[in-house]
């Protein structure tokens, strides 16, 4: 739960699958995925560098953009993005 609270990229992670899902299956969420990296971490024998949440949000949105792209162009349609 102290995820949910921060500003980090987990926390970015935990809002997002929380506005999504509710906040049951985004507690499940990011535990499992705190598990993962700790894993990773000892079998890698490495620290946890957490990316910033700029940067996760970044990534996120050019995946929401590829996500459109790829499913207007099984509909025949073609995504031109604008200046905001």
């Amino acid at each position: 739960m102290g995820v949910s609270r921060g500003q980090s990229a987990l926390s970015a992670f935990y809002r997002r699958i929380r506005a999504k899902h509710g906040p049951g299956v985004a507690i499940v969420a990011t535990a499992h995925k705190i598990a993962r990296i700790f894993y990773v971490m000892l079998k890698e024998r490495r620290a946890y560098i957490s990316p910033d949440t700029t940067v996760y949000e970044e990534k996120q949105k050019e995946r929401a953009i590829k996500h459109l792209q790829h499913k207007a162009a099984k509909l025949g349609l073609q995504v031109v993005p604008t200046a905001a």
